[in-house]
């Protein structure tokens, strides 16, 4: 069993795995170079044999316990129809919404357009770098792909004035989220994905209508994560209330937000937790960065415990820094 499996099959609280989000990324040179060569970011994402070397990449130079397929959370959205594209120093922008273009999407049809995500993960099936490691596929949650798909953009400075204007727009993007969602991850298990983590990066602005928009569409994601037979990791970056999200939604493991005080869950979350630290840490020195990584480890030593962020890691991290990281974590008894 590997590791990240032991820790939430078995509840083993004897080692810590660890994996970074978007450990296969812009902090590495060899990924940069990839990049320099290939500007168009879907296309990339679409490219079945880039991708894998892509995934393999912080693997082959750190040995982490999991991989990552190299994709995006939008690339349903791209599937359903909707133009997407990234834009250098800007990131995500969506085109126009058209519900008749949507509606009109069969599951051929979207799984088809995403078959190279699909075949990235047949490929990694049979690479012998991933031995003894888990294959991590991920999906967007509903919320956060529908803030992408109305409000155009990254949410960052907030949604827009009309986000909440069309009230049956919504309701329909919401149920064909989570019908297409639910194909692309079932998709990604049949083609060898061992776990599924669920990022919804925004659901810290979610202000109202938790039921609605956070707890009924992410239970209706995990439990049929579920029945498929693979651990389901849920990540809903900027909640206030993380022990009620586990104790509705039920992951098989919950990541939680830098924001979050990491020694208060401890008495209130009985399920494995992954991440916390501050991505922001590795910037710093190797002092500070030790004393970090130990007061997460310190924390959940007798909790079942993956060593990862608290978001993604950021692309002026230094190589030498993650090589800390990691041999403070193997080296942590």
């Amino acid at each position: 069993m590997t590791p990240i499996k032991e820790c939430l099959v078995n509840k083993n609280t004897n080692t810590n795995p660890i994996w970074l989000m978007r450990q296969a990324g812009r902090y590495l040179p060899e990924f940069r170079d990839i990049r320099k060569h290939n500007t168009n970011f879907i296309t990339l994402c679409l490219n079945s044999d880039l991708s894998e070397t892509i995934t393999l990449q912080p693997i082959e130079r750190f040995n982490f316990d999991a991989a990552i397929i190299f994709s995006d959370i939008l690339m349903v959205p791209y599937g359903l129809g909707q133009k997407v594209e990234f834009k250098k120093n800007f990131g995500p922008n969506l085109g126009e919404i058209d519900l008749n273009v949507l509606s009109s999407i069969n599951e051929l049809t979207f799984s088809q357009r995403l078959s190279p995500i699909y075949k990235l993960l047949k490929n990694l099936t049979k690479s012998k770098k991933l031995e003894n490691k888990d294959l991590i596929g991920f999906v967007g949650a509903p919320w956060t792909l529908l803030v992408y798909m109305i409000n155009k953009i990254s949410p960052k400075n907030g949604l827009s004035e009309i986000f909440y204007n069309d009230p049956g727009l919504i309701d329909e993007l919401l149920r064909l989220l989570d019908k297409f969602i639910k194909i692309h991850i079932k998709n990604q298990v049949n083609s060898g994905a061992t776990i599924i983590q669920i990022f919804d990066s925004w659901a810290g602005l979610i202000k109202k209508d938790f039921d609605k928009y956070l707890y009924d569409p992410t239970v209706s994601l995990v439990n049929y994560t579920k029945e498929l037979g693979v651990p389901v990791v849920c990540f809903p970056r900027g909640i206030t209330d993380y022990p009620k999200f586990c104790e509705i939604v039920k992951p098989d493991m919950v990541n939680i937000d830098y924001n979050t005080k990491p020694e208060k869950l401890i008495e209130n979350i009985d399920i494995p937790i992954q991440g916390g630290m501050d991505p922001k840490i590795l910037l710093t020195d190797k002092k500070k960065l030790r004393y970090e990584v130990l007061r997460y480890l310190k924390i959940f030593r007798d909790h079942p415990y993956v060593f990862n962020l608290g978001h993604g890691i950021l692309p002026e991290t230094q190589i030498d820094m993650v090589d800390e990281l990691v041999k403070i974590v193997r080296e942590f008894k």
